[in-house]
């Protein structure tokens, strides 16, 4: 593939334009529903509350999740090791729609990625961006937000746009967008992958890599919490998130009932401005 290709072919297919108004820096919540979006709502929350016993999860009565808790602020964990973040709070108002209690399984991404395609959870969210090589093996719900892949340097770096990262060592996370897009870019030998964005983080502080793909909302939370890093005023790509599921999946009009009604009363925009504040 030619260099860029992926990431001009993402642009233009207006990915962030995709169903939501939703953007990694949040925004402004509504403050009122229209009746006839409140109605609606109240109906289809009646509607999935009668059909949740019907529903056929991984554990009866429970909306199992895998994750990858080290993608700020979408998931983490806290101090007291219980989990948080846009994508564990969403998950909670999904399976409370559902009628389901939900439960969270934290492991590597690809692990997470992998455990859905062989019926071990019932739902990923992890930051997961919606691509045709996932979709071969997926399913995936509508989005629920959308991702910016942006470029962490240090302070004084040569590297000024996406295209100066050829010829240098990228850390990326080990199974994400960023990792993919940047071998497909610049070649597998200029990428360093790393189990998560912390480590991939930390040896960009060593000096081990010149740069570090990752996406905006935990670069940004990395960048503060190093001085001496920057991140690129030019994005890498975008993209949409969305919860993965395994192929045939009777799950997905049940979740994609639930988003809608999530979107309609302002709850999926109230998590997104929990987490991050609005620039």
């Amino acid at each position: 593939m030619k260099k860029i290709t992926r990431r001009s072919f993402l642009a233009a297919a207006g990915l962030t334009a995709a169903a939501l108004a939703l953007t990694a820096c949040g925004g402004s919540s509504s403050s009122t529903a229209s009746s006839t979006a409140s109605s609606a709502a109240a109906s289809s929350e009646a509607a999935s509350s009668s059909a949740a016993a019907e529903l056929t999860t991984v554990e009866a009565g429970k909306l199992t999740m895998a994750t990858n808790a080290a993608f700020p602020p979408y998931e983490m964990t806290t101090d007291t090791g219980a989990f948080e973040g846009i994508d564990v709070d969403t998950a909670q108002a999904i399976a409370e729609k559902l009628g389901l209690e939900l439960q969270i399984d934290d492991m590597d991404f690809d692990a997470a990625l992998l455990s859905v395609q062989q019926g071990k959870a019932d739902i990923v969210m992890a930051g997961v961006t919606v691509t045709d090589e996932r979709k071969a093996v997926m399913d995936f719900s509508d989005s629920y937000a959308t991702g910016i892949q942006s470029i962490i340097v240090p302070e004084g770096s040569d590297i000024a746009t996406p295209d100066d990262l050829a010829g240098k060592k990228i850390g990326t996370q080990r199974g994400t967008t960023g990792y993919i897009y940047c071998s497909d870019d610049f070649g597998d030998e200029n990428v360093v992958a790393y189990d998560d964005g912390l480590t991939a983080v930390q040896a960009l502080n060593n000096g081990q890599v010149d740069a570090v793909v990752i996406d905006n909302a935990p670069a940004k939370e990395f960048v503060a919490a190093n001085p001496g890093l920057v991140i690129l005023d030019t994005s890498y790509a975008e993209e949409d998130y969305a919860i993965g599921m395994a192929k045939g999946s009777a799950l997905e009009d049940a979740i994609n009932a639930a988003l809608e009604e999530l979107k309609a009363d302002g709850t999926l925009q109230s998590i997104v401005d929990k987490y991050i504040t609005a620039e």
